[in-house]
């Protein structure tokens, strides 16, 4: 009996921890209205800790093989989620604001990409993640805690490191954007 409770509790919780990952958006949000150091850490904590869900989330569906229609719904949703809000909150900050045509790429590549890979498999033709898009969202994940931080702690001013990391996320995004284009062309648009 109790294995059969553990087993699905392992089951549920990968869509647990993508739920807790939406979950953390409003809190965030909300942080992201204050410049104190101590609320911008706090936020920085709790944005890390959503990151890794995301690894971890993955990881524990691969492991006990437990990946699910809902499971696949959410998980990218709540990434962009993630992603997404802190960009656009930290746009009018006025402590470590981002420059807002900085976001507009990020967000349009985004929605690119999804919109393609949505359009590609409507036609049967699945257009599978990119190892750059994996390494654009980790730089992301340093970029917006550095830029989350904003402040100097230790002697490390972490809202330049954190435009250095978005920097380099935005061109992966630019050029992941352009590989998943051309994947969607030659597997999508030469066969119409």
């Amino acid at each position: 009996m109790r294995s059969s409770v553990s087993g699905k509790r392992m089951r549920n919780l990968p869509n647990i921890l993508t739920l807790c990952r939406i979950g953390v958006v409003p809190v965030l949000v909300v942080l992201l209205f204050f410049s104190s150091p101590l609320l911008r850490a706090v936020a920085a904590l709790i944005f890390v800790l959503a990151s890794v869900t995301d690894y971890l989330d993955g990881y524990l569906a691969r492991k006990y093989d437990v990946i699910s229609p809902m499971g696949k719904l959410l998980d990218p949703m709540a990434d962009k989620l993630l992603m997404m809000s802190v960009l656009i909150m930290l746009v009018p900050c006025p402590v470590g604001g981002v420059p807002a045509w900085m976001v507009v790429v990020i967000l349009g590549r985004d929605i690119m990409v999804t919109s393609l890979r949505g359009v590609a498999s409507a036609q049967g033709v699945v257009i599978q993640a990119e190892e750059l898009g994996k390494y654009k969202t980790i730089l992301q994940v340093f970029a917006l805690t550095g830029l989350i931080l904003h402040y100097t702690y230790f002697g490390i001013d972490f809202h330049l490191g954190g435009m250095y990391f978005l920097w380099a996320s935005l061109l992966l995004s630019i050029w992941s954007g352009i590989s998943y284009f051309r994947k969607f062309w030659f597997s999508v648009m030469r066969r119409v």
